[in-house]
């Protein structure tokens, strides 16, 4: 069992806007015996400021998730200037991990608990041909055609306040599966196929479950009526398959009033470009 670190009794409060390549991690949270993100950015800090730390997510990504705007706030006991700790950081980090931005924030501040929304996107690449250069960040799912208009339109009403538990995996300490759902789209970029979700949180494999789920309706396996069914009637049996974490990127996260300009966030949502193919 983990034992928590205890953060210092005075000191500044930092955010920190972070990005990182999930590929090669074990998800965000401390693991003994793994690599986390989060334990990479504390040995960094610590290491600097001479004590432990520990640095609190907006949000806990898994196994293999990315992360383009992943905010987190840790305290420290450092004269440091704000501007200054992204420069340090990186030259600390592996080559997976990039601290963009960091800023003084108000110790009451909370990176989870201050948080408005959580935005992700998951993305499919459709072509049969390989590309090395979309592998870590798709999907490659070309075995049947995707009706996205069908896939758009089954997501809408999901919009609103859901008891979300049939997209709620097991090993959660959540104690409830209420999940308010403030946006959804799903379209067709050339061979790519973008789902967005932006809840007020996300359940512990939310967004993987509902691709899972969402992909069997756009090939036709699964009719529009019987995905609405399922997550109205909290059917967790019936959603058996969860789309893999390569696909998954925590695009940013929300506040009454951001650290972080709104420039520097939206600038770091990627969005991969593929030639205008001929796709099945």
């Amino acid at each position: 069992m983990m034992t928590a670190i205890a953060p210092p009794q005075s000191g500044q409060r930092l955010a920190l806007l972070i990005q990182y390549q999930g590929t090669h991690f074990h998800g965000w949270q401390r693991q003994v015996g793994q690599r986390t993100v989060q334990e990479v950015i504390e040995q960094a800090i610590a290491s600097v400021v001479n004590h432990p730390v520990s640095v609190v997510a907006a949000g806990r990504t898994d196994t293999g998730v990315h992360a383009a705007g992943q905010v987190a706030h840790v305290t420290v006991n450092s004269p440091i200037p704000a501007h200054r700790w992204p420069g340090i950081l990186n030259a600390r980090l592996p080559a997976d991990v990039v601290i963009r931005a960091a800023a003084v924030v108000p110790d009451h501040w909370h990176a989870r608990f201050s948080a408005l929304w959580r935005r992700y996107r998951y993305t499919l690449y459709t072509d049969p041909c390989p590309n090395i250069f979309l592998r870590p960040w798709t999907w490659h799912y070309y075995y049947a055609p995707l009706d996205v208009e069908k896939m758009a339109a089954v997501l809408q009403p999901l919009l609103g306040r859901h008891h979300l538990s049939a997209f709620h995996r097991s090993g959660s300490n959540r104690a409830h599966s209420w999940v308010e759902v403030q946006d959804v789209s799903c379209q067709r970029r050339g061979a790519l196929v973008e789902i967005e979700v932006q809840a007020s949180g996300f359940l512990y494999g939310m967004m993987r479950l509902l691709v899972g789920l969402l992909v069997q309706v756009g090939q036709g396996q699964r009719s529009p009526a019987s995905f609405t069914e399922i997550w109205q009637q909290e059917q967790r049996h019936l959603v058996k398959y969860a789309a893999p974490p390569t696909g998954l990127c925590l695009l940013g996260v929300g506040y009454p009033e951001s650290p972080f300009p709104l420039a520097l966030c939206t600038e770091a949502m990627p969005q991969f470009v593929t030639p205008e193919l001929s796709i099945a």
